[in-house]
């Protein structure tokens, strides 16, 4: 996982996979790295394979970190297979995903 921080936006790539076994250390990362000054999250999910429910609740998590401080989660360049699993959960109502 890449995290680099401009200007209010932290910018997350190069996750490969959000489960169980990998949700927690990105729950983790993020909130140390989600200084003083930052709003936004950026998440790069190119890269991204699969997400699982845990996976989800990292999501929910990343979304909730942004709001707390008046800012937004957006989720870039999500791979068909993760979409269908955000419109089967119904998140895909509740995140914001740019193509």
């Amino acid at each position: 996982m890449n995290i680099e921080r401009k200007d209010t936006t932290l910018h997350v790539s190069n996750i490969h996979e959000l489960t169980a076994g990998t949700a927690p250390e990105v729950k983790s990362q993020l909130r140390l790295n989600f200084a003083d000054g930052l709003i936004h999250i950026d998440c790069n999910c190119s890269n991204l394979d699969f997400v699982d429910s845990s996976g989800l609740g990292a999501l929910i998590s990343m979304q909730k970190l942004a709001n707390e401080r008046g800012g937004r989660l957006r989720l870039f360049s999500l791979k068909p297979s993760v979409v269908q699993v955000l419109e089967l959960t119904r998140l895909h109502r509740v995140f914001e995903i740019v193509p």
